[in-house]
């Protein structure tokens, strides 16, 4: 059929105008462009808080779940512990207020208890299967056997306690992490095939590395890192000096502390934090808490700020915890070996001729703080114990991008016993990633793909309401007075709520609106139900590049690219 002769008063007949192919006019074209979300970018155990929370918005919570422990197996745990790095990334937080996204993590872990959701791990065990030695039973180790049982491996975790769970029972507060809650999340993983856990075996005492080496294919050393930095003042220390980490350790343990009327904590991460809670629980009347570093608050750069989560540093403030920022300790001013106060100076951060930022002591600021007990709380390093010829020296084991020791083939490292961010997620992470790195020494296939976040810039703001953030239910002041969890899991219908916030950064959230509002309907549609990219297609052959459909985008999954 050729196409019909048009005059000046020319008409179409019906079909006609296919056979003018606009698409040849065009300089650019659109194409699909998925990006990752700010919050995936920044979660440290790698979880896709846009793809769960889209699982809620179609009222499907498993599997949102399931997505969530694709790579974090606790999220019932670390929806109540982490700093949740998402949310400072969260595009939303420019926009009004970030996505709850710990709320909803936290909801998600409660249900899979409640329901008792099984963990999608699709291979049976194989009992020829490699088995794997993990030492340790914290975060770190739970995720590598984990991770390892999902890709047919065996793994066998070693820890010297009679529980799992590591830092997370030894000395996170049932105030933060009840133990209910850390008991049912572990004892899930732990019966899953393929997952063996011996209790009060301590690598140096009952099995050395060596052995572990001969035995298994490869080690997973997930430590800790159990000794507290040492502390002095010019040398001085006071005769009953107690590290944060012990007490806090002491407290959890037998619920009851040293005290004495008037505390000073050093330090400003969440050990310091909960360790001044912990001693207002304890009864102490003033608690002190000195910090080279500001409270967290709008305008205080993340980095700049104290490390501890923020709504614990609110909480302790609530609680009557006095917070000293930008103060450091001159001196200890004691009686005899007693300590009786000590010596505030004003600290902030200078720039120093050499160009670099160094935090420095202002002459003239000092004071003078009464107080009748010091407890630094200025952060942990390994013991070396079992693994003296891999530490050496240094606070820390020193690992690649994928955990392996460096210049240890086949033995890994991760969480606390590494530099890493010192987190509960960012032990998850390591653990996952040292599951792929063994896995792959079988399977070589897998590639780690760096991606950069969609910027808040990209989004279309138009097609979205602004809508207050929901807040979970705290427990009064008045009313934290021992184990009782200071916040409450949010009900299903206000998690539904609070879901229905996400922009869906960077992916499709089929809204139809590069199909309803393409001038040439060069944007096709499939007969399925909508509910991805996948459901829209470019009609090259009619497709003008006028970009309109990548200008309403909502989510900046369209973009224009030149035509070639």
């Amino acid at each position: 059929m050729t196409a019909p002769l048009l005059t000046r008063g020319a008409y179409a007949k019906p079909g006609s105008s296919r056979f003018f192919k606009t698409g040849d006019w065009r300089t650019q074209k659109p194409q699909h462009h998925y990006q990752i979300a700010p919050c995936h970018h920044a979660c440290p155990a790698g979880e896709d808080a846009q793809a769960y929370l889209a699982y809620m918005q179609a009222d499907q919570p498993k599997k949102a779940w399931e997505t969530i422990v694709a790579v974090n197996p606790i999220p019932a745990i670390t929806g109540r512990v982490c700093p949740h790095p998402c949310e400072s990334a969260c595009n939303r937080g420019k926009y009004d207020e970030a996505i709850a996204i710990h709320a909803v993590e936290r909801f998600l872990g409660d249900e899979a208890i409640a329901k008792n959701w099984d963990y999608p791990i699709n291979k049976a065990v194989d009992l020829s299967a490699p088995e794997i030695a993990i030492v340790g039973a914290g975060p770190a180790g739970i995720s590598a056997a984990y991770h390892l049982v999902k890709r047919g491996f065996r793994a066998i975790i070693f820890d010297e306690h009679t529980e799992a769970g590591g830092t997370l029972r030894t000395a996170l507060p049932p105030y933060r992490l009840p133990r209910s809650v850390l008991d049912a999340e572990l004892e899930r993983i732990l019966a899953l095939d393929g997952i063996t856990f011996q209790a009060r075996s301590r690598l140096g005492r009952d099995m050395h590395l060596n052995e572990l080496q001969a035995q298994y294919q490869a080690v997973f050393l997930a430590l800790g890192a159990q000794r507290s930095v040492e502390w002095n003042i010019d040398g001085v220390v006071p005769r009953d000096l107690h590290s944060g980490f012990e007490l806090l350790k002491e407290w959890v343990d037998i619920g009851n502390v040293p005290t004495s009327k008037s505390v000073a904590v050093i330090g400003a991460g969440n050990t310091a934090v909960d360790m001044a809670r912990v001693m207002k629980r304890a009864g102490v009347a003033e608690v002190h808490l000195i910090s080279h570093k500001p409270i967290p608050k709008p305008g205080i750069p993340v980095e700049e700020a104290m490390p501890a989560i923020p709504r614990e540093v609110q909480e302790a403030l609530e609680e009557g915890v006095i917070i000293h920022e930008y103060r450091g300790i001159r001196r200890l001013i004691l009686l005899g070996e007693r300590v009786i106060g000590v010596e505030l100076v004003h600290m902030k951060k200078l720039m120093q001729p050499g160009g670099k930022l160094k935090r420095t002591a202002f002459e003239g600021t000092e004071t003078i703080l009464n107080v009748e007990q010091v407890i630094p709380a200025v952060g942990q390093v390994i013991d070396p114990t079992g693994i003296e010829n891999l530490a050496g020296n240094n606070s820390h084991l020193h690992v690649d991008q994928w955990g392996e020791i460096v210049g240890h083939p086949g033995i890994y490292a991760g969480g606390d016993v590494t530099p890493n961010a010192g987190t509960v997620t960012a032990a998850v992470g390591d653990g996952r990633r040292v599951a792929e790195a063994i896995a792959n020494t079988v399977d070589t296939s897998a590639t780690n793909t760096d991606l950069t976040p969609i910027p808040f810039e990209k989004l279309n703001l138009h097609y979205y309401e602004s809508a207050a953030r929901i807040q979970e239910p705290i427990l009064p002041v008045k009313q934290r007075i021992g184990e009782e969890e200071i916040t409450t899991t949010l009900t299903a219908p206000l998690i539904a709520t609070e879901s229905q916030r996400c922009f869906s950064c960077g992916n499709c959230l089929a809204c139809d609106n590069c199909w309803t509002l393409c001038p040439d309907s060069a944007v096709l549609k499939t007969k399925e139900l909508a509910t991805d990219g996948s459901h829209y297609v470019f009609d090259y052959d009619y497709c003008k590049g006028c970009g309109l459909c990548a200008t309403e985008c909502p989510c900046g999954f369209i973009e224009m690219i030149d035509e070639l």
